[in-house]
């Protein structure tokens, strides 16, 4: 058995190799032609014994760790859900405060219930030192608390963060000017209703919708209308509505008459919390107006106005001033110069 194996590859002194080889033609580049193709090679057997970690610590370089890994035991838990069709499946709106929030976002969920809370139950609000404030029996617990365009940064903000709340369902940049006046109405440290009004010189009359007695007519069919059960007759009518002879009457619009009132005062937005309504809060905030609008005097219920009213907006002016006909204005959406 060979010791080495280059012994399998060197020439023999018959082979021609060797034999072409003379000290004639030994120089160096002869030399290398006739013997290129020689391959010498070494290989020296390893240990039988050898350590596994020793040989992956010198192709590693790395000294091979021992004992158990520490692992992160800490989990993180998500909340995964499933998208099966529905509509709001991404964001969800509220039907109460209006709000549109992802359900499933815990930032998103607590800026719904902190907004929610406000709308529904009013603005937290603990008082200023140097306010604005009326108190009257009618009142009760409550105060009345009026600001103005040249009242303080702190008691600006607050009407701003009121007239969002307002926004809601009044609409967006147009309830504020810097000519208005503002009363916010406080109770149990929360602003739940506020008024915003404008000085007007005039306004126009509601014409008041036809009664319900002339709106409706009752008419018997020609035909029988009675329905025999054994010994019981039944009888039945016709009721058909119809309308008056001015077809400008509709119940979604407002009709005025052409010729303009004398008018002082505008209420340009009234608003009241929605757990706090029916509780004669609004009816609070316009007489507080019509007795501080004005320097020295109080104002008639005439010289009051309402602009453009909701449906909300009619039937409260209506049981305020006892009768379906009161004065409205046009309110401007935009005034120059900068809001309260």
């Amino acid at each position: 058995m060979q010791s080495k194996i280059n012994t399998f590859f060197k020439p023999s002194s018959s082979s021609p190799i060797a034999a072409s080889v003379s000290p004639e033609t030994d120089d160096g580049l002869s030399a290398w032609e006739n013997n290129r193709n020689v391959i010498v090679n070494t290989y020296e057997r390893r240990s039988a014994k050898s350590d596994r970690s020793e040989v992956l610590q010198g192709c590693i370089g790395k000294p091979q760790k021992k004992g158990p890994e520490t692992v992160n035991k800490k989990r993180s838990y998500t909340q995964f859900h499933l998208e099966l069709g529905q509509s709001d499946f991404l964001l969800r709106h509220c039907p109460e405060c209006g709000a549109t929030y992802a359900p499933g976002d815990e930032l998103d969920e607590k800026s719904h219930q902190s907004f929610h809370k406000e709308y529904m139950n009013g603005i937290s609000f603990k008082g200023w030192q140097n306010e604005r404030a009326f108190k009257t029996p009618s009142l009760g617990k409550n105060r009345v608390v009026m600001v103005l365009e040249n009242d303080s940064p702190a008691h600006r903000n607050k009407v701003q963060e009121v007239v969002k709340m307002m926004e809601v369902e009044l609409g967006e940049d147009w309830i504020l000017h810097k000519h208005c006046k503002v009363y916010l109405l406080v109770s149990s440290q929360r602003i739940s209703g506020c008024l915003v009004a404008e000085p007007i010189k005039e306004a126009f009359k509601i014409i008041s919708p036809l009664d319900d007695g002339r709106l409706l007519k009752k008419e018997s069919s020609s035909t029988s209308t009675s329905i025999q059960f054994g010994n019981i007759a039944l009888q039945r009518e016709v009721s058909k509505r119809c309308r008056g002879s001015d077809d400008r009457l509709d119940n979604r619009a407002i009709v005025c008459e052409e010729e303009a009132k004398p008018a002082v005062c505008g209420v340009r937005a009234i608003w009241v919390s929605p757990s706090n309504r029916r509780k004669g809060l609004a009816t609070q905030l316009l007489d507080t107006a019509r007795e501080s609008f004005s320097i020295g005097c109080v104002l008639e219920k005439s010289q009051f106005a309402f602009s453009q009213p909701s449906s909300l907006g009619r039937a409260f002016g209506s049981n305020y001033f006892g009768a379906s006909s009161f004065l409205v204005y046009k309110a401007q959406l935009s005034v120059p110069g900068p809001i309260l």
